[in-house]
């Protein structure tokens, strides 16, 4: 849990580094960011945390990404495993004045941009929709499979196996996402108290 100042998320913070060994990154580590940057967004802060515990199946280190990237120069960047077509129409419409690769880099600064992004997902989200979805299971898979697939899951289009593999670690992640928020309001409400 963070403590101490709050930083302003819209331009990084000081979110602590994922760790570089593998399988020891845990998304709650990022609460306090998660909380600002859905409130400031306007959308859910579970649904910003179930994204996050959903990108969180690989290593999120600095130094991991790069090599990553090496390799794969396609690759997403950031503990919100964001593509870089994804970020420059972010950073375009928001004003953003950092770069794709500081994704990597700030942890706090990737998830105001994951919120961003879900914030315009919803946006673009007709308010009718397949009632086999929440609107938040549609803006996950809009957040993983993208805006035009979204819409054509929220029209009853069935989704890939990729799309369905996201959405069913999606419904699995959500409870812990919810308790690792409930705990992080409860040391605020401590903290504050």
């Amino acid at each position: 849990m963070q403590n101490g100042p709050e930083p302003d998320v819209r331009e990084g913070g000081d979110a602590p580094t994922p760790p570089l060994r593998p399988g020891n990154y845990d998304p709650a580590d990022y609460t306090g960011y998660v909380l600002r940057s859905a409130e400031e967004a306007g959308v859910s802060p579970q649904l910003v945390m179930t994204v996050l515990h959903n990108e969180a199946y690989k290593p999120h280190h600095p130094l991991l990404e790069r090599l990553w990237q090496w390799w794969k120069p396609g690759a997403s960047f950031g503990v919100g495993n964001m593509h870089r077509a994804t970020f420059e129409q972010i950073c375009s419409t928001y004003g953003l004045s950092k770069s794709w690769h500081d994704l990597r880099d700030d942890p706090a600064f990737a998830i105001h941009a994951a919120a961003l992004y879900l914030k315009d997902l919803d946006r673009s989200l007709p308010e009718r929709h397949a009632r086999r979805y929440t609107r938040d299971e549609l803006l996950a898979l809009g957040y993983n499979a993208g805006e035009r697939n979204m819409r054509a899951f929220a029209r009853g289009v069935p989704p890939g196996p990729m799309a369905r593999s996201y959405l069913r670690r999606f419904r699995e992640n959500r409870g812990r996402a919810a308790d690792v928020l409930a705990k992080g309001d409860a040391s605020r409400d401590a903290a504050e108290g």
